[in-house]
């Protein structure tokens, strides 16, 4: 399967949801992502905030070549063209930032992949959509809310959304967001949580993103 802009779109559209977080072991790390994937995970965000980040990643990459070939694994809090150029060398399938910095958008759509930077003003959606962000990341989304959304959407026709921060796993919130017109949904620490990550909490992971799932596909449009 071909992993660039175009598919990953079409896969965060299709899952609803786009799961992400960083620990520290690597074997854990690939624990937690086989919780998610056996729970239906299919594009998953790898967060770049710690010293053993890369390192992670490329432990995560190597066990793909044998396993869950049709994971798309992407790489969020990519800052600057430093961290993105060694993530693109990993081999990341797209790119999450909690900002806009252009020439991070420049490489990576030279690269084909999807670019996915953090706005929170009108102004900064407003670069991104110029510079062709495939999808925004609303962050921080507890602060913004789905009525944030809701007001500035039709400022922007086409551009699809996915709010990160704050999104919780319960029917009215997931709800307000997609009635506000996302793509998907951003899950952080709601789904995996430092409680799940400590305890090695791979079966509770496993019923969480069930139910996660049960609510996106019940109120996605």
């Amino acid at each position: 399967m071909t992993k660039n802009k175009e598919t990953t779109i079409a896969a965060i559209k299709n899952q609803g949801m786009l799961p992400l977080f960083y620990y520290e072991d690597p074997q854990v790390s690939l624990e937690i992502v086989r919780a998610l994937y056996k729970g239906g995970v299919r594009v998953f965000e790898y967060t770049n905030r710690g010293k053993a980040a890369l390192t992670n990643f490329k432990f995560l990459k190597e066990a793909l070549k044998t396993e869950m070939q049709d994971l798309f694994l992407g790489i969020g809090t990519i800052k600057n063209t430093t961290e993105l150029n060694d993530f693109l060398t990993a081999g990341a399938d797209f790119i999450v930032c909690p900002v806009v910095d252009l020439e991070v958008g420049k490489l990576t759509h030279e690269a084909g992949l999807l670019w996915i930077p953090g706005c929170m003003t009108p102004t900064e959606i407003n670069v991104a959509h110029q510079m062709g962000a495939g999808i925004i990341k609303l962050f921080p989304a507890n602060i913004l809310g789905p009525e944030y959304l809701s007001s500035i959407k039709e400022l922007f026709q086409g551009q699809l959304f996915v709010p990160t921060g704050g999104v919780e796993i319960d029917e009215t919130n997931i709800d307000n967001w997609f009635k506000a017109g996302v793509c998907a949904v951003g899950m952080g620490s709601k789904l995996v949580s430092k409680k799940i990550l400590e305890n090695k909490a791979y079966d509770e992971l496993y019923s969480l993103t069930t139910k996660a799932f049960e609510i996106i596909n019940k109120v996605k449009p």
